[in-house]
């Protein structure tokens, strides 16, 4: 859901239904003690909270990318999807600093509305097409 402004780029509405989705991987290695100093529990928590207002946030089973444990996953919304947008994988989001970053982008549109920042370049994979199907539309 967008409107248009004197011919410009396309601005968010507040309270659009069509959201970005971000699946949090809690399956056999993210979100488990492998992944030590990491409070999972407040992760999840804090991505729901700082993201409330724009995505969904849901936790999933196992994603069979545990070589990149935490994984996170930014499904655009169905306005990014329409700009181009395709799910982001993102790996070894182990920190609170890796979490602001995703939730800042996020915030910023996501995935087809926002470029993605140099910064999570770092932290995107492609996971298996036999993995890959688990998220896509």
């Amino acid at each position: 859901m967008s409107r248009r402004i004197g011919g410009e780029a396309a601005v968010p509405v507040r309270g659009a239904t069509a959201r970005c989705t971000v699946s949090v991987c809690r399956g056999c290695c993210c979100g488990t003690p492998k992944i030590p100093g990491l409070d999972h529990a407040a992760q999840l928590a804090d991505l729901r909270a700082s993201l409330a207002e724009v995505a969904t946030v849901r936790p999933v089973t196992c994603l069979d990318a545990c070589d990149h444990a935490n994984v996170v996953v930014v499904q655009p919304s169905a306005e990014g999807r329409r700009a181009g947008g395709r799910p982001v994988w993102l790996g070894l989001v182990n920190d609170r600093a890796a979490a602001a970053d995703v939730t800042a982008w996020v915030e910023a549109g996501g995935p087809g509305l926002a470029p993605l920042p140099a910064i999570l370049d770092l932290y995107t994979f492609s996971p298996s097409r036999r993995v890959q199907e688990h998220l896509e539309d």
